[in-house]
């Protein structure tokens, strides 16, 4: 979609707008647009950014709730405000004066993967050092009167992250060299509620920048967004680092902290060469990302192995 929209004569912008929409509507993975990851409280809310690569503007959104084109109301911020990012009910607001219908983000679907989950004591989920235990038994949560910490094994942090949490992450580069790029994702499923990962934070979720390149990230967000990874890969490919490269640089950063992290990050230049890099872990040892060029008939899966 973003690439026919480039052909059509549309900008970079546009591409990343239309593309990243197009994913919305489709529901990508469950993890992109509505009806998927529902919060703690059933609710499913939606994150996303897109960037101007030429004048560094940013537009996001996260917590957005009860409208379903989140990178449309994104780019809505660069055009209609001198802000970067709007957050929850009053980024819903704004929304709607931008003239996007309120509608119920929830499906059946995501209704009985919360009623599976409440069922099976609301495991997994993102709390710890609560009462009651929150390894056992749902909310709500309070501190305890006296503080023990425990460490949580990081095997089940990765085991949980691979199969609940995605995003789609986009970065185009036009005819000209100009660079764009954006995120939407509907989060991590079963999150506390206000909980707000990469996706809509610049240079964590995306970055773009028409003198060097355009990064996008995916995976644990909660990990991810701690490094920047995008900005870091883009700075990498500013210094001649060839974007795979800068990719498995930015990978290998993170696992110095967290070696079982899930995450992967796609990197792309202003001449065209691109690359992506991931995180191995159990259950995740190869990324797939697509591709289009004009060297390329039609949009082309890519695959790397990961690091």
């Amino acid at each position: 979609t973003a690439w026919r929209v480039l052909q059509q004569g549309g900008s970079e912008l546009d591409a990343v707008e239309r593309g990243c929409g197009q994913c919305e509507i489709d529901q990508c993975d469950g993890s992109v647009g509505y009806g998927g990851s529902p919060d703690e409280s059933g609710e499913t809310t939606l994150d996303a950014m897109i960037m101007d690569g030429n004048t560094m503007e940013v537009g996001a959104v996260a917590d957005l709730r009860r409208v379903k084109n989140a990178i449309g109301v994104a780019r809505k911020v660069i055009e209609y405000t001198k802000h970067t990012l709007l957050v929850g009910e009053s980024a819903s607001l704004f929304a709607v004066r931008m003239g996007f219908p309120y509608e119920d983000l929830t499906t059946q679907n995501s209704l009985s993967v919360y009623s599976k989950w409440l069922n099976q004591s609301c495991q997994p989920n993102y709390w710890k050092n609560v009462v009651p235990d929150s390894s056992k038994s749902c909310g709500p949560y309070k501190r305890p009167e006296k503080v023990t910490y425990e460490e949580e094994e990081e095997e089940t942090i990765s085991q949980r992250s691979v199969h609940n949490h995605d995003t789609i992450g986009m970065v185009v580069i036009g005819a000209s060299g100009t660079v764009a790029s954006g995120t939407s994702t509907n989060g991590a499923i079963h999150k506390i509620p206000g909980r707000v990962g990469d996706s809509p934070i610049a240079g964590a979720g995306s970055y773009a920048d028409s003198t060097a390149g355009g990064a996008a990230a995916t995976g644990d967000g909660d990990i991810m967004m701690r490094f920047l990874p995008s900005y870091q890969a883009v700075e990498y490919m500013r210094m001649g680092t060839d974007p795979t490269a800068a990719c498995q640089k930015v990978i290998s950063r993170i696992q110095k902290y967290v070696p079982h992290f899930f995450g992967a990050i796609i990197c792309a230049n202003t001449t065209g060469s691109y690359g992506a890099a991931c995180n191995r872990t159990p259950g995740f040892t190869r990324f797939h990302f697509m591709v289009s060029s004009p060297s390329l008939n039609q949009p082309t899966e890519q695959v790397v192995d990961c690091i």
